[in-house]
């Protein structure tokens, strides 16, 4: 652990556009945390976190996220809605008008950089108006050492004005803030808004470009860890799936919990120092890691505390997306380096609120590269305006909002890994059960962790028709038991008592994945179209 101070050396941020400026560089966790409170902008909860507001933003905002199109991007990068064109020249007159708006002011800046394998290791330098966006960058990226620091030269930048709003109709924005990634000057500039996920995913978004583009690398939307036999286990999933709450094993060593490179010497490296895990109905006996990682250092958002400072983790009257990030040494069982070897099992994460999905099913390879595009999950009533009723979600490669390649390029070096390497593939459902959401339950967490367990233990059975049911409209291979988890609970269509409706159900997401799939089969290959559902029950 380094807690770095000003006292290290000073820095000029002219070169920078950034004029007479009051130069905060290198703070403490510890001074970034007082310095917060004392500007009002934060208070301190009964466990010593430091709980902050974002203002009108409390998650990202996909729409308003840009890459300037130039000689480097014009041509690699998957135009469209999620990686939606900018104009070079447009970029240079927004990125003076926020120098020019940081000029005179206090900032605070930080070195830092992202990629625990050296031959991978990408410098940053990041320039924040607010003290507890350099806080949340102390904690989200990795902490150079002293020595370091000396030498330090960064490769990127990353700017984060949330105080300035950008004029669409002058600025080429669609509204006041913006997250703009310019490869050339290697560039991340963010306005208008204050929620820090986006200081991250500026980064990830860079180096799910840079990686297999220059690099031959698999970027990877997802958690890791790694077992006393030293087998490394990957968790891909969208928000609210569980990926960094079933990573996060008192038995196994955390490498990290959300953005990791799967290299082409085949090791598996984290590009993070820290956790930023959502914390929502958090409980200390569900997640005692996460919970106990909730101390001084440690950044809550957006969460409602009572007179005595303690967290409501079940109020959502704020946003449903309360977080929380940490450095990683604030878990005690963490991988040094962050680094792990060639992954034996590979986890799909889905909460799947049709409740027609298995618990747990194993995938072929053709399978595995459907389902690694597709990205499903659900959203459920309540989460989004307008969300009545169970809505299929997908986000290709489980991270689509931050891949500017198309997802097919990603999938193919999945299928190409796992060929490899030989790894196993598991779709891991820890949504409904006994019918959809507000018929069903939510999967218990014990059942999902005594099934993950027993895939990292070799306890399932052998891949046979004794030990496997094929699922007729799905066509995956569901497990006829698993130790610590009752025989009918592995069965979707046993838990709901009334077939056709499960059918009917299962059919309808059946369709819902074919429907998405459309916009990629043009790019995919005969054998990952294979992998897809099948149009009827059997």
């Amino acid at each position: 652990m380094v807690n770095h101070t000003q006292k290290t050396k000073t820095i000029a941020l002219e070169a920078y556009g950034i004029k007479n400026a009051k130069v905060k560089y290198q703070l403490s966790s510890d001074e970034l945390h007082r310095l917060t409170i004392e500007k009002g902008q934060g208070v301190a909860s009964s466990s010593g976190a430091l709980a902050v507001n974002t203002g009108e933003f409390t998650g990202r905002s996909p729409q308003d996220r840009f890459i300037v199109k130039d000689d480097i991007t014009k041509d690699r990068v998957w135009w469209g809605k999620i990686n939606i064109p900018f104009d070079s020249d447009k970029f240079e007159a927004l990125y003076n008008k926020v120098t020019d708006y940081l000029s005179n002011k206090e900032v605070f800046v930080r070195d830092s950089y992202a990629c625990a394998d050296d031959n991978y290791r990408l410098n940053i330098r990041v320039i924040n108006e607010y003290p507890w966006s350099n806080m949340f960058a102390y904690n989200m990226f990795l902490r150079p050492t002293e020595e370091e620091l000396k030498d330090f030269t960064p490769e990127w930048t990353i700017v984060s004005a949330p105080g300035f709003m950008a004029d669409p109709e002058v600025d080429g924005t669609r509204q006041h803030n913006f997250a703009i990634l310019d490869f050339t000057r290697k560039i991340a500039l963010i306005g208008g808004t204050g929620y820090t996920g986006e200081i991250k995913k500026g980064i990830f978004s860079a180096l799910n470009f840079i990686l297999p583009v220059f690099k031959n690398t698999l970027p990877m939307h997802c958690s890791a860890n790694v077992g006393k036999d030293g087998d490394t286990a990957i968790f891909f999933g969208l928000s609210g799936t569980g990926k960094t709450t079933l990573s996060t094993d008192a038995d196994r060593s955390l490498i990290g919990d959300d953005e990791h490179g799967w290299t082409k010497e085949n090791t598996v490296f984290n590009f993070e120092g820290g956790c930023y895990a959502k914390v929502i109905n958090l409980s200390q006996e569900q997640e005692p890691e996460i919970y106990a990682a909730i101390k001084k250092g440690a950044i809550l958002e957006n969460v409602v505390m009572n007179d005595k400072g303690d967290v409501q983790f079940e109020d959502t009257s704020i946003t449903q997306n309360t977080r929380v990030s940490y450095p990683i040494y604030h878990i005690e069982n963490i991988r040094k380096p962050s680094i792990g070897g060639n992954p034996k099992n590979i986890f799909f994460l889905t909460a799947d609120a049709f409740g027609v999905l298995p618990p747990i099913s194993k995938l072929t390879p053709s399978q595995a590269a459907y389902h690694f595009i597709s990205g499903y999950t659900a959203k459920v009533a309540g989460t989004e305006a307008g969300v009545v009723e169970p809505m299929p979600s997908f986000s290709a490669c489980f991270g689509a909002p931050f891949m500017p390649l198309h997802p097919t390029k990603y999938a193919d070096m999945l299928s190409q890994k796992m060929k490899e390497s030989g790894v196993n593939v598991w779709l891991v459902n820890t949504g409904w059960t006994g019918g959809p959401y507000g018929v069903g339950t939510r999967m218990k967490l014990k059942y999902t962790r005594a099934m993950i367990n027993a895939v990292l233990n070799g306890d399932l059975g052998a891949y046979t028709y004794e030990n496997y049911h094929i699922h007729s409209v799905f066509g995956v291979a569901q497990p006829r038991s698993c130790p610590g988890v009752p025989n009918e609970v592995l069965s979707p269509r046993t838990t709901w008592n009334n077939d056709e409706a499960y059918y009917r159900t299962a059919l309808k997401l059946s369709n819902a994945f074919r429907e998405n799939f459309k916009e990629f089969e043009e790019h995919a290959t005969e054998e990952i179209r294979r992998g897809g559902p099948q149009r009827y029950a059997l």
